[in-house]
């Protein structure tokens, strides 16, 4: 890649660590540009998932705040994003990837309708007491093994699916939105150690881009921190049923 080539790349890594914290799907805008730079899409999917894993780092600093008091949900969480993790590396190795190619595109639209009614189940589902007292419930972890699985397969709008099926089950978007980030940051440090050893990487695209995506994930996080729920709510919605529609023009 020409100079012009790299920093193209890299600006574009800045944007796309920027929305991966404040709504997910960042990687869908880096890897076409990785491919529209020359790289195959082979190298541009594994590249991409390496220059991302810092602009997760980043949002989970930018996010620190909301994390407090959630130390033992962030445990239990991670430890399903890292099997999850785990066992889409698994399936990425051992196993062709049209058929859930043309999965994905439904999974990340079902989320997105999922977050746009979550205000209406809050109200029909809303338990009595404290929520911070109330119990995760047991299909939340399936959820999130499911969403992680796909996350250390592709990855592409994981993001969106988590905000999605952690904004019904916790009842609380801007607490959701920040868990987000520590299960993508797992799950792409999974991706991250299995591309390393056994993909295609494009070393010195990743030592231009990886750094402005890790600033782009902590500006991203500190932008959605300060935007009122129902806007964060309407910018997650539209950009998850873009990227879904996206997702089916390739398929």
């Amino acid at each position: 890649m020409s100079a012009v080539d790299l920093l193209i790349a890299a600006g574009v890594a800045l944007l796309a660590g920027g929305i991966n914290s404040i709504a997910g799907g960042g990687s869908l805008i880096l890897f076409p540009t990785l491919v529209a730079l020359g790289l195959g899409t082979v190298p541009a999917n594994v590249t991409n998932s390496v220059v991302q894993w810092p602009g997760y780092l980043g949002g989970v600093v930018g996010f620190r705040k909301e994390y407090e008091g959630q130390r033992a949900r962030l445990i239990r969480f991670g430890a399903v994003a890292l099997l999850g993790g785990t066992a889409g590396g698994v399936l990425l190795l051992t196993t062709p990837s049209e058929a859930f190619d043309v999965v994905v595109p439904v999974l990340v639209l079902l989320a997105s309708l999922l977050l746009a009614i979550q205000p209406l189940l809050t109200r029909n589902l809303q338990r009595t007491g404290d929520d911070g007292a109330r119990r995760d419930p047991a299909w939340l972890y399936l959820a999130l093994f499911l969403a992680t699985v796909y996350g250390g397969y592709f990855g592409g709008a994981l993001g969106v699916i988590l905000v999605g099926v952690l904004g019904v089950a916790l009842h609380d978007l801007k607490l959701s939105n920040a868990l987000k980030s520590a299960l993508s940051a797992v799950t792409a440090t999974i991706s991250l150690l299995i591309f390393a050893l056994f993909g295609p990487v494009d070393w010195l695209v990743v030592a231009v881009a990886a750094p402005a995506s890790l600033v782009g994930g902590f500006l991203g996080a500190r932008v959605a921190a300060r935007i009122p729920t129902t806007p964060l709510r309407i910018l997650i919605v539209t950009f998850g049923v873009a990227v879904s529609v996206y997702l089916f023009l390739r398929v």
